[in-house]
């Protein structure tokens, strides 16, 4: 087998950061600049097409033939890039992704962020020039009086940089190469390089957009802001009304008291005093309908909307770090706001008929009724449906399973309702009674939190994370909350503690320990000379804590720590784990394998997602494809690496995205 390493610079007026990278490609400006590669490790070799030259016929065959690896960091833009180059697409099974490599044995995105933890020497690294040049060669250029009002800039206005740009596109194979051989070590399975193939073919398709809805929201949603802002000026008399300082200072002067701040709980909760003048009462209701008068969703699909009307590229393979768990982009379908008005279609027409009145006196706040109908812009192409289907509770159910708790697997066998039946084993009461009407109903709240709260080694902060405090529930209840689901749960209690000790053990003395259905391993990496904590994951994909090392916490108790990225600062640095943490770990990471397996079964059914949520698929077929029914059998077929998994979904069928 032949192995061809290829890294492209390329122009398209298109903004790629904004547009996505089909859009980017899809430009009829688009243009394949430099082509460097190397050819079974040979030195890299940088083609210059922009200035005439052509790639080698043998390079040519290597693109296209079957014995032959194509290799590139973050390959979908290669693969993308070349597919158009060449006037066909590329078979997909021929390509890895070092980027993908690098991910899944730990590490983090990005070619230089890579290198550096890698520990790469600096000449083997990724030139820290590249930005610049690209900027220079690969975007248009501000038409000036002094560059001869050009709106682009080509390697004869500055032959020294283009010579420099050579050097960095020939790095940056070199760099992938290293990158590569460094990671060897580990071994993406099959069935990931499959999922990534897969991944690769569901955002080539797309998913359609109704453009007409979509500028009418933007059209009402602009005409609304500067309506609402026009009526700040006229109540307050602000120079500008945008200035959170001098709305604040106005409340101030207004009420006579100290505001902290104009957060949205803040404006809430002032909007509830009953001394509130007129003008104030108002202006505070601005301030909420301001808060939701973003259309930033909707002007990122303007952006990305392909010529066809359709939206490619919204999700991105292991974004999650460790889990590989997808990640939302461009729109980032991963958090849309939920849908509760009804009836949608109507409120729909009125915005694709600019009504913004109408849509005011029918369902009150324009800007909260267009936040609420952003997922309605993704529809099924013309005579087809949608149809959705979404995983029940999947990580009560992982967990559940994974520690064994044979209660909770009996209450997902059966009516499901683990809200309520958490609730009937942490206070003792009978299930029959927790339900509306009743005094016990109360209890359901408290086994909800828990159920959100608790799964991973939390305790009373984590029940504050997620809103005890705001359903109602005292403060002073939450440590008994803790104490009870802990004692209801003990085999998932026993869970983290047993994940804890094993992966102390594996650091501490190597070898590899069984827990339940995962294996906690201590691997050595040769090439990089370095340890790394895996867990073995029932579908036989790994997760990697990279160098880890044992330290005293605390509670002078053995912990680990390892090297990561930190997700708030993004630097890659040392970070503490602890049995409940590695527990969720696990927990979402077998969540996301459910899911990419049903993702498989779905498009080897002839069943097209177009994309998907968390749990969540979409499909896009014609009505007689299949039914609703159809694709929840096949969601929730049993799974021959969890057996004994129950595993429950429901969903809908329409016309538009919505939430049920």
């Amino acid at each position: 087998m032949h192995h061809l390493n290829i890294d492209l610079e390329t122009f398209s007026s298109e903004p790629i950061g904004e547009t996505g990278a089909f859009k980017y490609i899809e430009s009829p400006d688009f243009e394949i600049l430099l082509f460097a590669y190397s050819l079974n490790g040979a030195p890299v070799t940088v083609i210059d097409l922009a200035q005439g030259e052509t790639i080698p016929p043998e390079i040519t065959a290597a693109v296209f033939s079957p014995d032959c690896i194509k290799h590139a960091y973050n390959a979908a833009f290669e693969w993308g890039c070349l597919s158009k180059y060449f006037g066909k697409a590329l078979p997909l099974e021929q390509w890895r992704c070092t980027m993908l490599h690098g991910l899944y044995a730990g590490y983090t995105k990005g070619l230089d962020a890579t290198g550096r933890a890698l520990g790469l020497p600096e000449d083997r690294r990724k030139l820290n020039t590249g930005k610049a040049l690209i900027r220079y060669f690969c975007c248009p250029c501000k038409a000036t009086k002094a560059n001869g009002m050009r709106t682009r800039n080509m390697p004869s206005h500055d032959l020294e940089k283009w010579k420099l740009f050579k050097e960095y596109n020939r790095r940056d194979v070199e760099a992938e190469i290293e990158i590569e051989r460094r990671l060897s070590a580990v071994t993406v399975p099959d069935f990931v390089q499959r999922e990534w193939e897969t991944d690769l073919e569901i955002n080539h398709r797309g998913v359609a957009v109704d453009m007409d809805f979509v500028n009418g929201a933007l059209e009402i949603g602009s005409a609304t802001r500067n309506a609402l802002i026009e009526e700040v000026v006229k109540i307050t008399g602000l120079d500008n009304p945008n200035s959170v300082a001098q709305l604040q200072g106005w409340l101030e002067n207004e009420t006579g008291e100290e505001i902290e701040s104009l957060r949205k709980d803040t404006v809430a909760k002032m909007l509830t005093a009953n001394d509130n003048s007129a003008e104030v009462q108002r202006m505070l209701e601005i301030r909420q309908e301001l808060g939701k008068t973003s259309t930033k969703k909707y002007n990122a699909i303007e952006k990305a909307v392909c010529r066809d009307n359709r939206v490619r590229g919204l999700l991105q393979f292991y974004g999650a770090n460790r889990t590989g768990r997808w990640a939302g982009r461009l729109v980032q379908v991963q958090n849309l706001p939920r849908t509760y008005i009804e009836p949608l279609p109507f409120a729909r027409t009125l915005v694709k008929d600019r009504k913004a009145d109408a849509l005011r006196f029918v369902y009150g706040s324009v800007p909260d009724t267009l936040s609420q109908l952003i997922r309605t812009a993704f529809v099924a192409a013309e005579g087809n449906v949608l149809i959705d289907a979404d995983f029940s509770a999947i990580e009560a159910r992982v967990i559940s399973w994974l520690a064994g708790e044979e209660w909770r697997l009996e209450v997902f066998r059966t009516h499901g309702k683990i809200y309520e039946a958490s609730a009937s084993q942490m206070f003792g009461v009978p299930i029959e009674l927790i339900k509306k009407g009743n005094p016990e109903y109360a209890l359901r709240q408290k086994g909800k939190v828990a159920e959100l709260a608790l799964g991973y080694q939390g305790g009373t902060s984590a029940l504050i994370t997620m809103g005890a405090l705001n359903m109602g529930i005292p403060e002073s209840d939450l440590p008994d909350i803790v104490h009870r689901w802990r004692d209801a749960n003990r085999r998932i209690r026993d869970l983290w503690y047993a994940v804890d000790n094993a992966a102390v053990q594996a650091v501490t003395n190597g070898g590899a320990v069984g827990v339940r259905n995962i294996i906690v391993s201590k691997e050595y990496n040769a090439a990089l000379n370095t340890d790394s904590l895996t867990i073995t994951l029932p579908s036989g994909r790994k997760l990697y804590y990279i160098s880890p090392q044992i330290y005293e916490n605390q509670w002078g108790s053995p912990s680990i720590a390892y090297m990561g990225m930190d997700q708030k600062t993004k630097k890659w640095k040392r970070l503490e784990t602890y049995g409940g943490k590695l527990v969720e770990n696990c927990v979402q990471a077998i969540a996301r394998d459910c899911l990419a397996g049903a993702i498989t079964r779905l498009e080897e059914a002839g069943l097209p997602v177009v994309f998907h949520i968390h749990d969540e698929v979409v499909i896009d077929c014609r009505k007689d494809t299949a039914s609703l029914e159809d694709v929840i059998r096949i969601m929730t077929e049993p799974i021959p690496w969890a057996p004994g998994l129950p595993l429950g979904a429901d969903g809908w069928v329409g016309d538009f995205f919505r939430k049920d």
